[in-house]
């Protein structure tokens, strides 16, 4: 079989072009970055300068007019890229050294920036723009290390101020963002510090310092489990990271000892509990809303162990680390009402009742305000010496003890003074019998009604006399006293049948 020749197609070979159609080629792709540049599409114009450097990549003002495009895109890294590699190819490319100083400005490097701009009035020390640029970034290193001392010194308000004027100069600087963030944190001002912390998280999903702030805005925030997560991954992202190990140290440590003393307090320990909660109170004093809910905590562990004084001061100090705090102010309600501080409780169910208008809390301020009224009455439970639950024996007993005990016979070689006393105490012996020895004058008495109109609660027709003569049966030789008007206080009597 004969061979047969098949002919292959063959490539052409590259055309070479010569420098000059190359330049002419590169320039009119810089001519057209330009216009779109003028016109605002920054992202074309970035294609343009990319084709002219990709075409000629030995010209140092297409790295300058890049760079120029991406500080208008806001990627001041690139940009800085391309700044240095225009200077590198130009040392004498003013535009160049100040848009490196510019970069270096934004992504808050002061002492480069400057740098950078001396440069460019050791080539024009005429340059204004240089100049001024000069004393921004002088400006920006005195608001740097201002922050640094007021950090120290844990003025967190003064370090936020720095950073903000800071980041007025140094939009893309994420070290000052994270400072700021840190601080806002430390502040208790969550929302923002987290605000800021994901910006830049969105932007760097492993950036350490912002997932450190996230963790510890939770910490903050009593929602240690998410925080210790937080931390961890911190930690696994920059394995060093000193602040993120030892707010994770803390958030473990916090979080076992309040659980130890929790199950203390269920487990009826108030002891324990009440020691547990006092050792959880030193991990840290910067832990706002936990350390809260640690005094409320040891407050309810306080009134178990009959110590209401402490537990109204723990009330008051969760109160003020935490002003909304609701269940402290109910809490320290509560205290102030078992040792009789009625117009102390009332306040702080208004507190209460004006930040959540509920039911229950209407009720429990209604409670109150009939509890203080009760309060500025006679206690007659008291000035018969008998329980406010006590029964109907026990307030005859009650009666009966203080009623001999008041009797104006018995105090008859006294001085005036303390006859008059004992006379007022026997009537209000009397006064009180009277009225918890009636059923219904009770039940209004208990309720907090006014007694005024039941039948001369205010002395109109109350006789103490005739009280007294009734319950020990003096009709005709038992006991017998005389309080008429005209009969002086030392001038009664009092003899066995």
């Amino acid at each position: 079989m004969a061979a047969v020749d098949i002919e292959m197609p063959v490539d052409p070979e590259p055309q070479i072009r010569n420098q000059d159609e190359l330049d002419r080629e590169a320039e009119g792709f810089k001519e057209q970055g330009n216009a779109l540049y003028s016109q605002k599409d920054y992202s074309e114009a970035f294609n343009y300068y990319t084709k002219a450097i990709d075409t000629c990549p030995k010209n140092a003002s297409y790295y300058g007019n890049r760079a120029a495009t991406l500080m208008m895109l806001s990627r001041f890294r690139e940009a800085l890229e391309d700044s240095q590699q225009a200077v590198r190819l130009d040392e004498c490319f003013m535009k160049g050294h100040l848009r490196e100083g510019k970069c270096h400005m934004s992504l808050g490097n002061a002492m480069a920036a400057s740098r950078c701009f001396q440069k460019v009035l050791e080539l024009e020390p005429s340059n204004r723009e240089a100049q001024q640029e000069n004393k921004n970034s002088a400006t920006l290193l005195d608001y740097e290390r201002m922050a640094e001392f007021g950090f120290d010194k844990r003025d967190f308000r003064k370090v936020v101020y720095c950073m903000d004027r800071a980041l007025a100069m140094a939009s893309a600087c994420h070290r000052f963002k994270i400072l700021k963030a840190e601080c806002l944190a430390l502040l208790g001002r969550y929302p923002e510090a987290q605000s800021v912390a994901s910006d830049i998280l969105r932007m760097d999903s492993t950036n350490a310092d912002a997932l450190y702030v996230r963790g510890l805005c939770l910490y903050y925030e009593d929602c240690i489990d998410k925080a210790v997560q937080f931390f961890v991954q911190a930690l696994r992202m920059a394995p060093d990271h000193e602040k993120a190990r030892l707010a994770c140290r803390n958030a473990k440590a916090l979080k076992a000892k309040k659980d130890e003393g929790n199950l203390a307090f269920k487990n009826c320990s108030y002891d324990a509990a009440y020691q547990l909660y006092t050792e959880a109170l030193t991990i840290d004093p910067n832990n706002i809303k936990t350390n809260a809910k640690l005094y409320c905590n040891r407050a309810m562990a306080g009134a178990k162990l009959k110590k209401p004084k402490q537990a109204i001061d723990d009330c008051s100090s969760a109160i003020k680390l935490d002003d909304s705090y609701i269940k402290a102010y109910l809490r320290r309600a509560q205290c102030y009402t078992d040792t009789e501080q009625y117009e102390e409780a009332v306040r702080d169910y208004e507190k209460v009742y004006q930040t959540e208008k509920t039911a229950d809390h209407k009720h429990m301020l209604k409670t109150a305000q009939l509890q203080l009224k009760r309060s500025k009455r006679k206690d007659y439970y008291k000035v018969l010496g008998v329980g406010k639950n006590a029964t109907d024996d026990e307030i005859k007993k009650g009666y009966r003890k203080r009623a001999l005990m008041h009797h104006p016979d018995r105090h008859s070689a006294a001085s005036i003074e303390v006859q008059k006393e004992e006379e007022k105490k026997f009537k209000e012996v009397g006064e009180a019998f009277t009225v918890l020895s009636d059923p219904k004058k009770k039940g209004r008495y208990d309720n907090g009604h006014d007694l005024d109109d039941d039948n001369g609660m205010d002395g109109g027709d109350f006789d103490a006399n005739n009280i007294f003569r009734a319950f020990f049966g003096g009709h005709g030789g038992g006991y017998s006293f005389d309080s008429s008007p005209d009969t002086g206080p030392g001038n009664f009597f009092f003899q066995f049948g």
